[in-house]
């Protein structure tokens, strides 16, 4: 592409005028320095300062064991399945309400722990998880 002056003005220009376009870019630019600021606008407060503590101390935590042959352990306290229900449901009248952690062995039915779990719910219990131990690499 040679720069020279041609008497045919009817020729394409084949390169793009980058001028109009800078322009473009420059004076976006300078609106959004503008109303950037604007936009933010808040108003300056300081806020006092005060210390506070919690007042609410962490729940305790319940553990229910299932041990391999389907017998349900309370703690370290066994727990027959017709009063499981009774014994999570004073537990849940607690303020704050303990969580409770399920430990199933591997080797029980699944049955079991499904019982374990629903009589939980309905006594009350929100906060359920289970224990379980890491695989080895």
């Amino acid at each position: 592409m040679a720069f020279e002056a041609r008497e045919d003005s009817d020729e394409v220009m084949g390169e793009i005028n980058m001028t109009p376009l800078v322009d473009i870019m420059l004076v976006l630019l300078v609106i959004f320095i503008i109303t950037v600021p604007v936009i933010q606008h808040t108003v300056k407060v300081e806020l006092p300062r005060a210390s506070s503590t919690r007042d609410k101390t962490p729940p305790e935590n319940l553990q229910l064991s299932v041990d391999a042959q389907g017998q349900f352990f309370l703690g370290q306290q066994a727990v027959s399945a017709n009063a499981l229900e009774e014994r999570l449901r004073e537990q849940s009248a607690r303020e704050p309400q303990p969580r409770l952690y399920i430990r199933g062995d591997k080797k029980v039915a699944y049955e079991q722990v499904a019982l374990a779990m629903s009589a939980a719910q309905r006594a009350g219990l929100t906060q359920i998880g289970f224990v379980t131990e890491g695989r080895a690499p």
